[in-house]
This record gives C-alpha cells, sequence and structure tokens, in this order.
C-alpha cells in the first residue's frame, strides 16, 4: 500500500493485493484527511470494489469521476 502525489497534484493510493475490506477502509482514510476539491486515484484489484467503491462515494458525498479497468486492476478517480 503506498499514497504519492502525480504530476496533477492529484494523490494516487495504491492498493493493489489488498482486498476487502482495507481498499475501502483506506480509501476513507485518505478521503477524510483530504481537503476539499483534490482528487484521488485509487489502484486495486479486488474485484469487490467495483460494487463497494461507488457505495463509499454516495456515503461521503464525494464525486466518482471516473471508473477504469484493465486487465483485472481498477482505477477509481475520485473527487472531494
Amino acid at each position: 500500500m503506498s499514497e504519492s502525489n502525480s504530476e496533477d497534484d492529484s494523490i494516487i493510493l495504491d492498493l493493489i493485493g489488498f482486498f476487502c475490506p482495507v481498499p475501502i477502509h483506506e480509501t476513507r482514510k485518505v478521503l477524510d484527511k483530504m481537503e476539499n476539491g483534490v482528487t484521488i486515484q485509487v489502484l486495486c484489484d479486488d474485484p469487490e470494489t467495483k460494487h463497494d467503491m461507488p457505495a463509499l462515494c454516495d456515503r461521503l458525498g464525494v464525486e466518482l469521476i471516473s471508473i477504469s479497468e484493465n486487465s483485472g486492476e481498477f482505477i477509481y478517480k475520485i473527487k472531494k
């Protein structure tokens, strides 16, 4: 698990290899400490996140900008 900043100053949270409930829990922790207007990209390979991540965004009132999948890895782009 790692957290870094990208060129466009969005946060990248790498959760490849972690399974439920870790991806949702760690994403929520980062979202809780982020300022409004900041974007996060969450990388994970747990297929359960396809259902859990949109539900988390709804609960927290943040915007799920996009979901993409490549070879079983998911990238969620979320804006607080």
